[in-house]
């Protein structure tokens, strides 16, 4: 199944009063990017998160936030930091002193001087907080998956419809390429005509010049690898996976041929045709883009 690189995706859990959520995000991006948040709690499973994270994902700028509340009751301590309130008093002091200043700290004041009272977490079972934690992460990310695959055949079917459109404008120059030669040769032996009257016409140079002309003009070389780009594409949508990167080089080549093929007509119907045909390159290379 194809797959957009853009998604979301959520879960929430709950075990005994503590309570996990985990979102996940995506945009597109030409490599796998991870961006994981976490509480300072779960901060060291952040390597944890990031492995499951690429057993699910190929491709994306992805971020991940994962919240906690603990409403278990283990709600940590309170900390009085007595050695650094006494060196902040012995200091006031002193300042007091040296400037004749009135002592005049309260207690409250000092309370909220630096790390004089802190706030030391409760000592959480670190496997058992994992062990919660892990099935939101998958379940989240499975859920993230599923809606780039939802995405993804939007535009499998999308790209399908514009490849189909783009066999058509293929074959159309293919039917028109064999007159040109022939329309050359009418041209250009009314013009000698023209030029040369009842002198006569020299069929052979006529032949020569024509020959010269369809050498130059050709174009059954990138019609034939237009089309078997055209065909590889299409198989690659429906088999699936993640063909994104092979999807961008394919229309790449494609491109190439078109432009060639440009290059070398001198007729308005091709030249026409030529250019829808980039166009529509350029628009299947935009959505080329969004899938893995």
């Amino acid at each position: 199944m194809l797959r957009s690189m853009t998604g979301f995706g959520r879960s929430e859990v709950s075990y005994s009063g503590r309570r996990y959520t985990v979102e996940v995000r995506a945009v597109n991006h030409r490599y796998l990017e991870l961006a994981v948040k976490l509480p300072r709690v779960l901060s060291s499973y952040e390597p944890k998160v990031r492995s499951i994270a690429k057993e699910y994902l190929e491709r994306g700028k992805v971020d991940i936030f994962i919240g906690f509340i603990d409403n278990s009751g283990a709600t940590g301590s309170v900390c009085y930091n007595e050695g650094l309130a006494r060196q902040y008093m012995d200091r006031l002091k002193k300042m007091a002193s040296d400037f004749d200043l009135e002592m005049d700290i309260r207690t409250s004041t000092l309370a909220r001087f630096p790390d004089v009272l802190s706030m030391e977490d409760a000592v959480l079972d670190s496997a058992l907080l994992w062990q919660e934690l892990e099935p939101c992460v998958r379940e989240a990310l499975s859920e993230h998956v599923k809606s780039r695959e939802t995405e993804g055949e939007k535009l499998k079917a999308d790209l399908l419809a514009k490849i189909e459109e783009m066999s058509v404008q293929v074959q159309k120059v293919e039917e028109r390429a064999p007159a040109i030669q022939e329309e050359y040769r009418e041209k250009l032996k009314q013009k000698m005509q023209e030029l040369l009257g009842s002198a006569g016409i020299d069929e052979t140079r006529i032949a020569m010049e024509a020959a010269v002309y369809a050498d130059k003009s050709c174009i059954d070389e990138e019609l034939v690898r237009l089309k078997s780009h055209i065909g590889a594409m299409a198989e690659a949508l429906r088999d699936g996976g993640s063909v994104g990167r092979r999807l961008d080089f394919i229309a790449q080549e494609m491109n190439r041929e078109a432009n060639t093929t440009l290059s070398k007509v001198n007729d308005l119907f091709l030249s026409d045709t030529a250019i829808d045909i980039k166009t529509g390159i350029e628009k299947i290379r935009e959505q080329v883009q969004n899938l893995e």
